[in-house]
Order: C-alpha cells, then sequence, then structure tokens
C-alpha cells in the first residue's frame, strides 16, 4: 500500500531561482537571471573588488565594524560599499597617491555585476571557486547605511565606515600582494615576516586621508 504521508519538497538550491527571490524580496537588491544569478551594482551599493589575498589582509586590518557585507568568489574578494564609490576611486586613489600605479583593484558601479553569493545555509555553496558569503547581509533589514561611504554622514543614528580608510588600506595590501607576487616569479625572497618595503608615505597618508579628505 502505497506511503500517504505529505511529501517533503528538497532544499532549494540555485538552479530553481530560489536565490533570486531571496536578494529581491529579503534585499530589494535587483538580479540578473543566471545561472549564476547576478547581482546588479550601482543601484543600491557598489562593489570594491580585489585579490583574496589583499582583502583578508584589509579585514584583519580594519575589523568588522569597517565593512559592510563580504564576498569571496575563487581568488577574488568584492566588498560592498554605498552606491557611487565606484564613480569616486579613481580620484580617491589620486588623492591618496596611488595613482598611475597598477594595484588590481577595481570597482563594479553602474552596469556591472557581480555574482550572487548562494544565501547563508542553502546548498549548493561547496562547489570550489562558488561565489560564498564571509559576512552576509541579512534580509529584513537595511543594509545599505552600514556599508562605507565616502561622506560618512549618520544615518538611522550609526555613521557608516568611512570609504576613505577602506580605500587607503585596499590599496596598501594590494600594492603589498603585487610586490610580493613579483618577488617571487624573480626568484627573489620577500621581506622578513611576509611585508615586502612599501611606499615611507602610506602610513601617513592612511592616517590623514579622512580628515584631509573631507576639508579639500
Amino acid at each position: 500500500m502505497p506511503s500517504t504521508a505529505p511529501r517533503v519538497p528538497p532544499p532549494r538550491s540555485p538552479v530553481d531561482g530560489g536565490p533570486a527571490r531571496w536578494y529581491e524580496e529579503g534585499l530589494g537588491w535587483a538580479t540578473v537571471t543566471g545561472p549564476p544569478v547576478g547581482l546588479v551594482t550601482g543601484l543600491r551599493f557598489d562593489v570594491l573588488d580585489m585579490p583574496a589575498e589583499a582583502g583578508r589582509a584589509v579585514l584583519l586590518r580594519t575589523g568588522p565594524g569597517a565593512t559592510g557585507p563580504v564576498a569571496l568568489t575563487g581568488r577574488r574578494m568584492r566588498l560592498l560599499v554605498a552606491e557611487g564609490s565606484a564613480e569616486e576611486l579613481p580620484g580617491l586613489l589620486d588623492w591618496l597617491e596611488w595613482g598611475g600605479i597598477a594595484l588590481d583593484l577595481v570597482a563594479l558601479g553602474a552596469g556591472s555585476r557581480m555574482t550572487a553569493p548562494v544565501p547563508p545555509g542553502w546548498s549548493g555553496s561547496g562547489a570550489p571557486g562558488a561565489a560564498v558569503w564571509l559576512r552576509a547581509p541579512v534580509p529584513g533589514r537595511d543594509v545599505e547605511p552600514s556599508l562605507p561611504a565616502l561622506r560618512s554622514a549618520e544615518r538611522g543614528g550609526a555613521a557608516a565606515p568611512c570609504l576613505v580608510r577602506l580605500v587607503a588600506a585596499a590599496a596598501a595590501e594590494c600594492h603589498r600582494v603585487r610586490l610580493l607576487s613579483a618577488r617571487s616569479r624573480e626568484g627573489l625572497p620577500g621581506r622578513p615576516g611576509g611585508r615586502p618595503v612599501e611606499r615611507s608615505a602610506r602610513p601617513v597618508a592612511q592616517q590623514l586621508a579622512p580628515q584631509r579628505f573631507a576639508s579639500s
């Protein structure tokens, strides 16, 4: 006799459109159909994209309060920042004296997209190189006020993290990773402690950047 027990549906996975609903209904973010599902940048947020090694160092240097959601896709790390930040990045790097230096630090803004990480707790996030959240957004909460912004005005009683400090740290770490990679290719040892010699002006720029930029 066939069983009359109700059939339990399997957990949703990226192939049935579940993640798109999670982002659209829970966060109000625009998506692009996949696979993989994409998140549209330049509407509710922009993205700083950098090598994963540099990104990990940035997270250690700045702490959780200096960033918003953070995603990892293969060897790239993506930090969500306030909408409009992509347009500010070139001028900000020039002002921080990083202009003209190859950093492998790019911004995704209007007209771009990023691969949508599988929502936390969902199946399908174990594939090598799959996009995953290191610091995930929380559905039902207003994410945008928590994103690093150029003008960290208080919104909702809490100041947004400072984009200037985040970019300064990201530029320094991307430069460090690039130098280490170049020395490795040339068969040269790195500086003791794993850090190459960097320009002496860099720590001063990082310390003074928010105050100087705000007054310019």
